[in-house]
Parts: C-alpha cells; structure tokens; sequence
C-alpha cells in the first residue's frame, strides 16, 4: 500500500493575488465617515451585521481558494504519466492528495514553484483517480477542490527507456549518466522527456542534461565530479507521451558513486603520460601515440570500456592490404574510432620517443597491466600536441567542448546554479 505524501507551500511568496492591508488610519476613518452619514435623531450608528467583529462594514479577509488545471474533471484517456497542475489564490499553505479508486493514496511531491505536483512513479492504465488540492490562508479556513479522471488504456506502441549505469557502480570523475531511448524522440518532445529527469548528488555540484542523440541525453557537471560522490537520477518516463501515438515504456531509478580522482595527461612532444591520483602524481609513463598517417585525436577522452584481452580485427576498414589481425592485452577504449591505451610490447623501443601507433595510446606491458588495474570506466584521459583534434560525437566526448557550448544541447533553458 503507497503511503500519501502531501506537500505544502508555507511561504507566503507562493500567494497568488496577494490582498491590500489596511491601516488602522484608514479604518478609523472609514467608520467616522460613515457615522456622520448615518446618524439617526438618538445619534445611534448602524453596523453591518454580515460582518460580525469588524466595525463599519469592514469585509473578511479574502478566503484562500485552488483551481485544478490539469486533469480537468471528468477527463478521459489521460497519460499514466500526468502531473496534477493547479493555481491557487490568497494561499499560504497548500496540500496535494491522489487516490484511486480504491482510496489508496499515491505518493508524489510538488515542484519548486508549487504548482505543478507529480506522482513518484507512473499511474495504473485504465484506472480512476481523484486529485484533492485544498488550499489555506492567514484566516485558517481550507478551500478544497476535486478533480476525477481516467487513464488511457496501456498502449501497444511503448518506447524502452534504459540506463548505461547501474545501481551501486563505481565510476570515474568524469563519467557522464547516460539515458538511452529505444526509438528517436522528436525534438518538440525532449523538454518534456528532460523535465522528467533529475539529477541530486552530495555534494551538491552544478550540472545539466545534454541530448548527443535523438535516441540518446547525457548529464556531466559543470567540473569534474568530486570524488567520493554520490549520484541518484530519476527518470519518470512511464507513459509519457513520446509523439507520433508512442509512449515512455518506463521508469528509472539509478544511484552510484563517484571513486577516487585518477587523472591521465598525455604530452605528445614529451612522449609521456602522467598520471595523478587525487591531486598528487603517482606514476610517468612512456607512450608511442599515432603516427602522422594516422596521429592519435588531442582532446580530454573517457575510458568506455576495459577488455583485457581482445583481438584488433581492420580488414574490414581498411581493407587486405592496410588492414591487421593483432591480438591485444589491456585494452581500454576511449573512441567509437578505436582508439585505445594499451599494452604494445611491439613497440615498447619506440615508447617515449617516436610515434608508431595506429592512433592508440600504446604503453608497455607492465605499464598496460599497471593502467588496467588502476583506472575506471569514466576516468579522463587529456592527450595535448598531436596532428588532429577529437571529433565530438567521436565516444564520450562531453568533456571536449567548454561548458557555454555544452549547455546548448539541452532541450531546456539552463539556469546557472545560484552562488550559494
């Protein structure tokens, strides 16, 4: 059974149409004024009965009063993922119920300009539901307003909506959360898509959703994530309309955690690599980057996945007589591309002196094994000097623009973060 969660609006900031005070000059005016008027042959004055307590005909303060927008009564077909949308008047604490037929209450919340309350997760198909919002003034006296509707029936036509992380995973500082979608969603629909979607960490840290795709939205912070971070987003999709008569299969729900700060640096003049574990450097390491036929991409790059063995099959790309079939150790892939770091034992002559890679960051076999065990999906590798610039779309390249640029693909105005 779902326990009720009403939420209140406590700060008369949140009133709407907010009422005239009178001062006691102005009363005391007012009542001589009309006994002059009114004075009969006894000099007696006459009240207004209608308003006990309050001389001279003084009307009651205003009463507090709520009007459901949104579903309106009655309505029919209303998607699993509707939010219960209200205005209230003269309002200084404000409560949020929905049941269902059966009279279990819904657990939700209301945003934080208090007008809009959403369930926690999405509502029953083909089920009725009452929505209760009461609305309470300075004189303490509740107005109550009702809303009954009826959800759509479960539609065959449902968008899968997943996760590249989950639950309890441990990531690198700069690991974007990766929201995937089974069909394009239409652009006149992602800000819908994105207002379902939050994001908390403690601490707390500047951040934004970016859509890198139709089918595909990223979230990073403004700066790298602070190790030892935690991080939950929610995203409540489940019957959220997605156009064309499609709809949000589901729901997410995902917490991980940030781990310690590993960074890597590449000079490509240099032939090294740095490595530097919160803040403090605790290993260099002689690379062979690209060559000039193929150079390595410059740019800060992510490590999208670790394999410790595999094969390097490019037959296919480049055809017999470029192409090569090497077997590989300690592969870690930073490009759709395929670039990698990994160990080259092949070329460990050359490693801090001259370029003889394909593009991949090519390191020793120690040094392979050492890296594996060290790094973390997520951990950022910055490779500076070489003869291309990484291409964004080209992995996870959310790290390859400058914030300014990267808030643009956001679906919704950003609002930066308030100084405190």
């Amino acid at each position: 059974m779902r326990v009720s969660q009403n939420e209140s609006i406590r700060s008369a900031g949140h009133r709407r149409g907010g009422r005239r005070r009178v001062s006691a000059t102005a009363v005391l005016a007012a009542v001589l004024a009309f006994t002059v008027a009114c004075t009969s042959g006894g000099g007696g004055v006459t009240t207004n009965d209608d308003a006990p307590g309050l001389p001279g005909g003084v009307e009651d303060p205003p009463r507090a009063s709520a009007v459901i927008t949104a579903p309106v009564a009655d309505a029919k077909d209303v998607p699993a993922s509707t939010a219960i949308t209200f205005t209230t008047d003269q309002a200084t604490e404000t409560t949020v119920e929905l049941t269902d037929a059966a009279g279990e209450a819904v657990e939700g919340k209301l945003d934080e300009e208090g007008t809009t309350w959403l369930p926690t997760g999405a509502l029953e198909y083909g089920e009725t539901y009452t929505a209760t919002v009461t609305a309470t003034g300075d004189d303490g006296r509740p107005s109550e307003t009702t809303s009954t509707f009826t959800t759509m029936a479960k539609p065959s036509n449902q968008v899968r909506v997943t996760s590249y992380l989950g639950d309890d995973q441990v990531v690198g500082v700069g690991m974007p959360l990766i929201v995937r979608f089974g069909r394009e969603v239409p652009e006149k629909y992602r800000a819908d898509v994105q207002r379902r979607m939050t994001v908390t960490s403690e601490p707390a840290q500047e951040g934004v959703w970016r859509w890198s795709s139709p089918t595909e939205v990223r979230y990073r912070p403004k700066e790298f994530w602070q190790a030892g971070s935690t991080v939950s987003y929610r995203v409540q999709t489940g019957g959220l309309p997605m156009g064309a008569g499609w709809f949000g299969r589901n729901d997410l729900s995902v917490d991980i955690k940030v781990g310690r700060e590993l960074l890597m640096s590449v000079d490509n003049k240099a032939k090294k690599m740095t490595v530097t574990r919160d803040g403090k450097a605790v290993k260099t390491i002689p690379v062979s980057l690209g060559k000039k036929s193929t150079p390595s991409s410059s740019g800060t790059m992510l490590v999208m996945e670790k394999l410790r063995k595999t094969v390097f099959d490019t037959f296919d790309e480049l055809g017999p007589e470029d192409g090569y079939r090497t077997k590989i150790d300690y592969a870690q892939r930073l490009t759709y591309g395929g670039e990698f770091i990994h160990a080259a034992p092949w070329s460990e002559g050359q490693q801090g002196r001259t370029n003889v890679s394909h593009g991949c960051v090519n390191v020793s076999m120690a040094n392979g094994a050492w890296l594996f065990e060290n790094t973390r999906v997520g951990d950022p590798i910055t490779v500076k000097g070489t003869e291309r610039r990484l291409q964004v779309g080209n992995g996870w390249t959310d790290w390859a623009m400058d914030w300014d640029e990267y808030v643009k693909g956001s679906a919704l105005p950003y609002e930066p973060a308030a100084d405190n």
